[in-house]
């Protein structure tokens, strides 16, 4: 089975590159392919996307914004909040007292703008209540946007439509663009990233970027700093061993060696104990392993043993990459021929 697929890739890599070839006289590192489920894709969408989570003093929600100017009641006062700089000024008027409500209380109307830019009026109390169930519908990962990273524009990417056989360039000029394209995206249609393109790190410095792999690892190393600068970047500060031995778990998503093998592990369940012990649980079957976390080199590990060959290809030393009470992202660098595989663990 996997050498068939091995086969199938090749061929859709040879297929993709030479169609761009005739068509736009593209040709790019078949290494390079991006679809709707990679990792990156998933970290340039958080990047590019409107940032909602500085606001949440006000809101208390990261799937959308408030527009500014604003005028809030806390605590009886009346507060106007102007510029992000305000933000801190309702966090005092709520710390003020610790026998008061600490409700926020917005002066309507208000408009919001959700993570794709787009707007809406809010007129009452009610109405937000209603979009804000709905965002608790759509929220699965608590993952906020990586807003201390701004990539420099434009930036080309090859696109190619697997089902039409269809090659096409396409210049992203901006971050709406950008985030609405990915969001957008088909699950058979694969981008190429045209390198270099360049950013601006979290630390203001200037970088060019050469390659997947560069790119992915400078915002994966910004995703902290997003955290300390302004609560956006991360899921959360909760202890790892906390997290991971609370309920049960299933694996959402596994890419080894080039190939997105998910669907091999569909109806396992993961039970993580505050001993290290693992039990692994498949409709009436039942098997056990081991875990551990600890510092390597400065990275968060994750370590995994199976009793069961079935498991064999999740025993690794995993970085932990980035993690939130629902959702526990690993990744793991071969030392031989350099590849990434990724695990995703999601919360039942």
């Amino acid at each position: 089975m996997r050498a068939n697929q091995f086969i199938l890739l090749g061929f859709l890599s040879i297929l993709f590159f030479s169609c761009q070839k005739e068509e736009n006289e593209v040709i790019q590192d078949p290494t390079q392919n991006l679809n709707k489920t990679s990792p990156l894709v998933n970290l340039l969408s958080r990047v590019s996307q409107n940032a909602t989570s500085q606001d949440n003093v006000l809101d208390n929600s990261s799937c959308f914004s408030v527009q500014l100017p604003v005028t809030v009641i806390v605590n009886g006062a009346n507060v106007v909040v102007q510029t992000q700089a305000d933000y801190q000024t309702v966090q005092d008027a709520i710390d003020a007292f610790s026998d008061d409500d600490d409700i926020v209380n917005f002066i309507y109307p208000i408009t919001i703008q959700y993570q794709n830019f787009s707007t809406q009026v809010i007129n009452n109390a009610d109405a937000l209540d209603d979009v804000l169930d709905d965002c608790e519908e759509d929220d699965d990962d608590d993952f906020d946007e990586i807003d201390c990273i701004t990539l420099n524009y434009p930036v080309v990417l090859n696109i190619y439509d697997s089902n039409n056989q269809l090659a096409s360039t396409l210049t992203i000029t901006n971050d709406v663009q950008f985030y609405n394209f990915i969001e957008n995206l088909d699950e058979n249609e694969f981008i190429a990233i045209n390198y270099p393109i360049s950013l601006v790190d979290s630390n203001g410095n200037n970088v060019v970027i050469n390659s997947n792999s560069q790119l992915e690892e400078i915002i994966e190393e910004a995703i902290d700093d997003c955290d300390d600068n302004s609560g956006g970047g991360g899921g959360g500060n909760a202890n790892f061993s906390d997290v991971i031995t609370n309920g049960t778990w299933y694996i959402s998503y596994f890419f080894e060696d080039d190939d997105n093998e998910t669907s091999d592990y569909i109806g396992y369940n993961f039970t993580f104990s505050t001993t290290g012990t693992i039990t692994v649980v498949k409709a009436s079957t039942t098997t056990t392993g081991s875990w551990s976390s600890y510092i390597d080199s400065g990275d968060d590990i994750m370590e995994l043993n199976f009793n069961d060959y079935n498991l064999d290809e999740l025993e690794e030393d995993w970085e932990i990459t980035e993690y939130s009470s629902t959702v526990i992202k690993l990744k793991h660098v071969s030392g031989g021929n350099g590849g990434t595989d990724y695990l995703y663990f999601t919360k039942n």
